[in-house]
């Protein structure tokens, strides 16, 4: 059964069963998916589910609705895809298709929390939060020094043109981007997409898992385990246990060491031997 994830800030708010043929989204209440935004439109959108296809269709909203990044009128969904509806995602998962391949691998990669010691997880956590801490603070330096740069200006002095003659005032339309209660959608906070691990390799290659808990365990015990967490900054890879000393999971070839690493679209990432691409949605 195909499901809708609805998600804002990378936090997961709501799941919904597309067990009907028709779903409707938008702001107000007599939506099957309410966002209650001013950045919503009252009737958004609306998905139709024929058979085992379904489609999503914009209701002339005025901000749009984006599938994928690209704005769309009429859209065929397609398992994984990301839809974004103001300020909120909605992914698309059709699991009609792929629900044993997937049970496949997550018998044989996922391990549930249950198996790791609450140590060990909780050493993750840690790991994840310091790298998560260490990133905020580079972005803000590193704003902070662009503004530093910008404030170096070379005073030039410069001739005054001559005043033209006082015009009629023109009053300047209201710009595309601004929505009738007056917000910018470029200037909100872009919320963390959902990601997914597509296995690069092996008997299992081409199987997916998409990243939908805060932290994921992958591997196999004894060998190798590793930590996926989902903060506010990003995506982090942090091991978890190693049969061997030394012996770390990999990003793009490179050993991670003890530290947790921040892990960026279309980075290939090995577990336990097994190679997956790591892709936003």
């Amino acid at each position: 059964m195909a499901r809708l994830i609805l998600s804002l800030d990378g936090q997961v708010l709501a799941e919904y069963n597309m067990s009907k043929e028709r779903y409707t989204i938008g702001r107000l209440p007599d939506n099957d998916v309410r966002i209650d935004n001013p950045a919503v439109s009252g009737h958004h959108s609306l998905i139709i589910n024929i058979l085992n296809d379904s489609f999503l269709e914009d209701l002339n909203s005025t901000n749009g609705t984006y599938v994928n990044g690209k704005l769309i009128k009429k859209h065929a969904l397609q398992n994984g895809d990301s839809i974004t509806i103001g300020h909120h995602q909605l992914h698309f998962s059709d699991q009609q298709t792929s629900d044993n391949e997937e049970d496949e691998f997550s018998k044989t990669m996922v391990i549930p929390t249950g198996e790791q010691t609450e140590e060990k997880l909780a050493a993750a956590e840690k790991a994840a939060e310091v790298a998560a801490e260490a990133e905020a603070t580079a972005s803000g330096r590193s704003a902070a020094e662009a503004a530093w740069r910008d404030d170096i200006k070379i005073d030039i002095p410069q001739i005054e043109p001559e005043k033209p003659a006082p015009a009629t005032e023109i009053v300047e339309p209201l710009s595309h981007t601004k929505t009738s209660h007056g917000i910018d959608p470029s200037n909100a906070p872009k919320a963390l997409p959902l990601a997914k691990l597509q296995v690069l390799s092996g008997s299992l290659a081409g199987r997916e898992l998409e990243l939908t808990k805060a932290l994921t365990t992958l591997g196999r015990p004894g060998i190798q385990v590793a930590a996926i967490t989902r903060r506010a900054e990003g995506y982090f890879i942090v091991v978890v246990e190693s049969g061997e000393e030394g012996d770390y999971p990999l990003v793009n070839g490179q050993p991670i060491g003890a530290q947790a690493r921040k892990i960026n679209d279309n980075d290939v990432v090995q577990i336990a031997g097994v190679k997956m691409g790591f892709f936003h949605n």
